[in-house]
Parts: structure tokens; C-alpha cells; sequence
């Protein structure tokens, strides 16, 4: 079957039909990895309704190979592993999972499944994909006194023109205010645009496809 993204490309629900499921006998490896430190975190198999609700849950469902049935991740010890992003590899028949864990993954305990040393710290870079999945969060759950569900309900007009105020406040500061000052600034700048991104069903990750391929 022609795949609808690319290998590279986040998946999306219409796109589990594409991928090679009767090579590996109905069954995928899912290699999970820690969203912001990179650690590889456990080794997971999905079959395709494992991975459809995994991709509908945002959280990481498998497929038990010996209790023969989906289970969440974390559904007993609530150590659950949010998703950011499911991708396949080249050849479609094995999974990479980017998760955010809610406690250790090993159900010994440990932070992964392949020793006790816990994931290395994050880069503060790193800190902006957790800023959109919250941001994500927020706007799908509305929780009171949320500003950014306030805003977001506003709609798409009163968002952009927020980034508008916020873009130059960074130019005024840098020209006439401290280092500081455009520090906290463009922090503002940066949340607005990932609010705007979300609001439009876009992902910081596209953003930063498109700046790689132009450096390419």
C-alpha cells in the first residue's frame, strides 16, 4: 500500500494502513525514547489497533504478546507514557515512540528498561516540546483560569495579533532595553507562537523541518 506521509513524518491515525504489518507477522517493535533527553527508554510491539489508539489516547498502548490483548502502559502502576510522536522507519515496519513518562518505565523500577541509570538531562531546547504539548493540553482540556484556553478561545484573529504585540516588544527591547528585558520578551514571543502553531494544528517540529530543509 503507497504510503500517505513520509517515513519521516509524524504518523497519523490514516496512516497505520500503510505500514508493513505482515512482514513482522501482524506485530511492529516500538522502540520508545524519551521526548526531551533522547533516552531510549523500552521496546514495546504494536499491532495496528495497538497503535490507532495509541495515536487516539495520546498515550502508549502495545500489544501484550503474552496476554494476547492492548494494554496501556502505566494502566496498573499509572506510570503511563504520554505521547509526542509516533514515527516509522524507512522500510514502515518498525516504530520509533517519543514519550514523556509519568514515573520509571521498567516495572522494576527503574527509569528504563535497560538499567538504573536515570535519562540524562534534558537540553533546555528541549524544555519548548514539552511547552507545546502542555500548550496542547490546555487547549484540548479548557481548565478554569487558563490563560492560554482564554486566549485560544478567542480565536485565531486575537492569537496572531498577540504574536503581532509580542514580536515587537522584542524589537523595541532590542534597541533600548537590557539584555534581561529582551530575554523575557522573546520568552513571550515564543509561547504566543507556540500557541498559534497549536491553534492551527501545526507543530514546532514542522517548523524546524522547514529551517532544515533550507539549511540543506
Amino acid at each position: 500500500m503507497t504510503p500517505t506521509t513520509p517515513a519521516t513524518a509524524p504518523l497519523e491515525i490514516a496512516d497505520v494502513a500503510g505500514l508493513d504489518f505482515d512482514k513482522t507477522g501482524g506485530l511492529l517493535p516500538a522502540i520508545v525514547q524519551h521526548a526531551e533527553s533522547g533516552a531510549v527508554l523500552m521496546l514495546g510491539y504494536m499491532n495496528p489497533e495497538a497503535l490507532r489508539e495509541t495515536l487516539a489516547r495520546r498515550r502508549v498502548v502495545f500489544f501484550s504478546r503474552s496476554r494476547r490483548r492492548l494494554w496501556e502502559k502505566g494502566e496498573t502502576s499509572g506510570h503511563t507514557l504520554r505521547l509526542a510522536a509516533v514515527r516509522a522507519d524507512c522500510d514502515r515496519d518498525a516504530l520509533l515512540v517519543t514519550a514523556v513518562p509519568a514515573g520509571p518505565v521498567c516495572h522494576l523500577g527503574t527509569a528504563t528498561c535497560f538499567g538504573a541509570e536515570p535519562p540524562a538531562p534534558p537540553s533546555r531546547l528541549a524544555f519548548l516540546g514539552t511547552l507545546e504539548q502542555v500548550i496542547a493540553q490546555r487547549i484540548a482540556d479548557r481548565p478554569e483560569g487558563s490563560y492560554t484556553a482564554r486566549l485560544h478561545a478567542q480565536g485565531p484573529k486575537r492569537i496572531a495579533q498577540k504574536v503581532g504585540e509580542e514580536g515587537l516588544e522584542v524589537a523595541l527591547a532590542a534597541v533600548a532595553e537590557t539584555d534581561d528585558k529582551v530575554i523575557a520578551e522573546s520568552a513571550d514571543l515564543l509561547y504566543h507562537l507556540l500557541l498559534l502553531l497549536g491553534s492551527r494544528g501545526l507543530r514546532l517540529d514542522q517548523v524546524v523541518a522547514e529551517l532544515e530543509s533550507r539549511h540543506a
